[in-house]
């Protein structure tokens, strides 16, 4: 007798029964798994490989928001401030702020035939960026005045969006908005959730970074403190305007960090994020403070998926906080070893 004449001469009540057992298992074994899915921690930050890095930061956010532990603290102290420049976005080969300078200067260069024979600008006109790295200090600071001042705030803002929306990062051919870390917009995330207010805090002028900042990271204009230059009020015909003059105004890098918290934030932060020296004297000062206090360093380890630069680099350099991390007890950042993908559009 075949199998299927076997099954076909059961009664029906049987196969009933059988088949409600069935049912029974199929039910049952579904709301377990359903109980397991539920208690199953969600993994807030899935870009960073499971490590102590990982692992360091879910142990302070938990500390500082379990209420009635011995390091809760409360919502309006959780401040967290992050540098932009190597922490949130690359700043390799040059500073998305230099390179949109240089792109200015291009641009503006019809308008100045004197810049032939003017350095900074005579070298970088020919491509010569050597011989713009001889002009210094002094021969930035003319660039960044010819290209950012001598407009109105409004005017300069679309500037800096319209250079946004059809500039290109010379080694990955997309626009500088998509060269962001997704690690670090997954830790973001992760703090406002729980509880925590974050904001900028960079040597970046504020008014380059303001325009972008909402829509790549989720921080408002209001929460970016940056370098600046002076800016006059006046009037345009009968309309009243601000106008950005060719004068610096605030530093924000370096000691000019906590000197920029302190004024524009008003709180010392329990938090604080950086990549280079230009950091040093923010992550001291923060983590000087009492009660529970984080101070995270991302090191560029990674030469194939990014950058591998620290002590030596002429940009982001990072030396002294890189040898005095451990003593200081913050976290320094593998970037090639705790974080699973750089940006978003990684496979």
């Amino acid at each position: 007798m075949t199998a299927f004449a076997m099954r076909s001469n059961s009664t029906p009540s049987r196969c009933r029964s059988r088949l409600v057992g069935l049912l029974f298992l199929l039910s049952t074994a579904f709301a377990a798994s359903a109980v397991v899915a539920a208690d199953a921690p969600a993994d807030n930050l899935p870009s960073w490989n499971d490590g102590e890095a990982k692992t360091a930061i879910v142990d302070f956010v938990t500390r500082v928001t379990s209420e009635g532990g011995a390091d809760f603290v409360a919502p309006e102290e959780r401040i967290a401030v992050f540098d932009n420049d190597g922490t949130l976005w690359t700043e390799q080969p040059n500073y998305f702020q230099g390179m949109f300078a240089i792109d200015r200067v291009k641009a503006m260069a019809p308008e100045h035939p004197e810049w032939k024979d003017k350095e900074p600008f005579a070298s970088l006109l020919k491509g010569d960026m050597a011989g713009v790295a001889a002009a210094g200090e002094k021969g930035i600071v003319e660039l960044v005045m010819a290209t950012h001042a001598g407009m109105t705030t409004d005017a300069f803002t679309k500037t800096v969006k319209d250079w946004f929306a059809t500039a290109k990062h010379p080694r990955f051919n997309r626009p500088y908005n998509e060269i962001t870390y997704l690690p670090m917009h997954e830790l973001l995330d992760y703090l406002r959730t729980n509880g925590f207010k974050t904001y900028i805090v960079s040597g970046g002028g504020i008014e380059f970074m303001r325009p972008m900042t909402e829509q790549m990271y989720g921080i408002p204009p209001e929460q970016v403190v940056g370098s600046s230059i002076t800016t006059k009020y006046e009037l345009d015909g009968d309309t009243p305007v601000l106008t950005r003059e060719p004068k610096i105004d605030f530093i924000d890098d370096g000691p000019g960090k906590p000197v920029g918290i302190n004024t524009f934030i008003g709180r010392r932060p329990i938090f604080a994020a950086g990549n280079s020296d230009g950091d040093y004297e923010m992550l001291r000062w923060v983590t000087a403070g009492s009660g529970p206090r984080f101070g995270l360093i991302v090191h560029h380890t990674d030469g194939e998926r990014e950058w591998a630069y620290d002590r030596q680099s002429p940009v982001g350099k990072l030396d002294k906080a890189l040898t005095e991390a451990e003593q200081r007890n913050w976290l320094l950042v593998d970037m090639k070893e705790d974080w699973r993908k750089i940006y978003a559009f990684e496979k």
